[in-house]
């Protein structure tokens, strides 16, 4: 049972978004007060139009012909500045892997092929941002040797 990680196509559309269903919902049942439930972070148009991207590359990953996961990565440039150096940094905007199918190592496969394309294109680093509530992601990318960059705190006001 490999596991081949490739661009994501047209074809990958009907699975992309089942999984962003299902991430929807892992944070909905964790946040209801910012996420909606039942909702998805894109169209299927703007799937599509994302798909075609170069600059915003998603990644799937196919296990026995089904897509078992993805990463949405964006290329993203820092220009020089009077407070920051210049940066090249790929950011993962999204993973996911098929509830059902976690623990196959699905998830490092994604990330290490999102790591791999990062330093072919000549990236400094690779970034995300991962909700406080998913702690079973924060350990996942702790594993791939990622760590805190910054953290953004909040008081809710009654």
């Amino acid at each position: 049972m490999d596991i081949a990680v490739r661009r994501a196509i047209p074809a990958d559309l009907e699975a992309v978004v089942r999984l962003l269903y299902e991430v929807q919902e892992v944070h909905a049942q964790g946040r209801p007060d910012i996420f909606v439930r039942g909702g998805r972070k894109y169209s299927d148009s703007e799937l599509l139009r994302i798909f075609a991207d170069d600059r915003r590359p998603v990644l799937v990953a196919v296990q026995d012909g089904q897509v078992r996961g993805y990463a949405f990565c964006i290329y993203e440039e820092t220009p020089a500045g009077s407070s920051l150096l210049p940066m090249k940094t790929l950011y993962i905007d999204d993973l996911c892997v098929d509830e059902s199918c976690r623990g196959r190592h699905i998830g490092s496969r994604l990330y290490h092929a999102a790591l791999n394309m990062a330093r072919e294109r000549g990236c400094d680093r690779v970034t995300l941002n991962v909700w406080s509530l998913n702690t079973g992601a924060m350990r996942f990318y702790e594993k791939c040797g990622l760590s805190p960059l910054k953290v953004t705190m909040e008081q809710k006001i009654p």
